[in-house]
């Protein structure tokens, strides 16, 4: 059964009507943020360091999550056009999250506002390209930001606007240096129902703050290579939960503090925050686990950090407690919610005690 031909709203627009103009996402005034153009593809990290770092990170560093492009228009449509390449379906994601774009707008009194998913078809897995159209209704100047899929490459992105719209740059973030999250899939963004809906952009949409989401699915285990890479960035705030894919507390133990004090090395004044893995209920196993990380925490705060915090996973699934979840691991959009409310509030005081983050 088709059931866009019984309910009109189920239905996925491949084509339409509409007469636009279509621009290249990477060219002026369209900001990319996120990510980056490597050869023929996008791309959160240089390829040449992920793959000494595994297999995993090798191929998701195409993964677009954290992807955005920001522009400023009068356009009463936005459109777009994607290429994309290893368009992912699963059976516990939606494929607007997993494979597809949303569109938020800026308002001086609500703040960025969501206005449209950009639905993939089911086929999308077989073409690797999709285009979508959001009616905004009328003419007017608006701030704009499409987010990028979390679980899928992007080789190029055209935006579509009317053919006698205006475009201009974007106000920047309030941050000159971004953000940067490390972690497992849930970092990456595994299962949210759309690309904005990732605790990261939640964040983000409440602070003004740009990021850098290093989040790879199964592949996050704190190696050498990826602290190192990681301390040499250029960052205002560091976030990282690689629990769910230490192999077991063991691993954790043998990684967690190391890697801490490599970053901390390099960045001796950064904000660190340490998260376990976002679970309401806690087993013998999350426990020694979580016992690992505050080790790291106690640690730090022993010899004097005063720019060290801790998030536990019940606080992280406070508000959504055991029904923030698709599978027992994996945030629904109610879990995220959850999560980006003790991140976030955790970051308030971060740039409370630290206001040089934020630009001038």
């Amino acid at each position: 059964m088709d059931i866009a031909k019984i309910d009109k709203n189920f239905a996925v627009e491949s084509s339409f009507t509409e007469v636009v103009k279509f621009y290249d996402a990477e060219s002026e005034p369209f900001k990319i943020y996120g990510i980056y153009r490597e050869g023929e593809r996008f791309t959160r990290m240089p390829s040449d360091v992920a793959k000494t770092v595994n297999n995993g990170v090798k191929r998701l560093i195409y993964n677009t999550a954290g992807g955005r492009v920001r522009f400023v228009t009068d356009s009463a449509n936005v459109a777009i056009k994607a290429k994309m390449n290893n368009a992912v379906i699963m059976t516990h994601m939606s494929l607007a999250g997993s494979a597809g774009f949303d569109l938020y707008e800026y308002d001086s009194e609500l703040g960025e506002t969501y206005v449209a998913t950009y639905r993939p078809p089911i086929e999308v897995t077989k073409t690797n390209s999709f285009d979508g159209i959001a009616r905004l209704g009328s003419k007017k100047m608006r701030e704009l930001t499409i987010h990028f899929p979390t679980y899928s490459g992007v080789d190029k992105l055209y935006i579509g606007l009317d053919p006698d719209a205006t475009v201009e740059e974007p106000k920047p973030y309030k941050n000159e240096k971004p953000v940067v999250y490390y972690g497992s899939s849930i970092t990456q963004g595994g299962c949210v129902s759309k690309p904005g809906d990732t605790y990261q952009e939640i964040i983000s949409r409440r602070f003004g703050l740009d990021y850098i989401n290093l989040g790879f699915s199964g592949s996050a285990k704190g190696e050498d290579t990826i602290a190192e890479y990681i301390s040499g960035l250029d960052m205002s705030i560091f976030v990282y939960d690689y629990d769910h894919n230490a192999p077991n507390p063991e691993h954790l133990a043998a990684t967690h503090e190391k890697m801490f004090l490599a970053i901390r090395e390099k960045n001796p004044k950064l904000p660190i925050i340490m998260m376990s893995r976002p679970r309401y209920v806690q087993t013998t196993d999350t426990k020694k686990r979580l016992e690992v990380i505050t080790k790291t925490y106690e640690n730090a705060k022993a010899h004097g950090d005063g720019n060290v915090y801790l998030i536990s996973g019940r606080e992280l699934m406070a508000i959504c407690k055991n029904e923030g979840s698709v599978d027992g691991t994996h945030p629904t959009s109610l879990g995220f919610f959850s999560m980006a409310k003790a991140v976030g509030d955790v970051i308030e005081k971060i740039l409370e005690k630290n206001p040089e983050i934020i630009r001038k």
